[in-house]
């Protein structure tokens, strides 16, 4: 078991957008859908495309590269040309701080 770490304040992001976070070397993908915060691996396994800037359809991430899709919560591979999904994280909120398990 991690720990959680601060990553941001839950006003940072509006419903439906996402942000690259960079937390030990790795690259993560925070989502803000409907007021609910989820973290996935930023990096597309297919090709490395930054899921952060990927379209956000429901709780679905399109890679803004090649097209592969992956539901965030869990990270699941939805479609090609992906093959694997990537890895979530879990989050929470303490009033206004959004925190990450690393």
């Amino acid at each position: 078991m991690g720990q959680f770490i601060k990553i941001a304040q839950t006003n940072e992001r509006a419903s439906g957008e996402a942000r690259l976070i960079e937390i030990e070397g790795r690259r993560i993908a925070l989502f803000n859908l409907s007021g609910a915060f989820y973290a996935i691996d930023d990096v597309c396994p297919h090709r490395g495309g930054p899921l952060s800037e990927g379209d956000i359809e429901g709780d679905v991430v399109t890679c803004p590269w090649h097209g592969a899709r992956f539901r965030i919560p869990t990270g699941e591979v939805l479609s090609p040309p992906a093959t694997q999904g990537v890895a979530s994280y879990s989050v929470r909120v303490r009033g206004e701080e959004v925190e990450i398990e690393v």
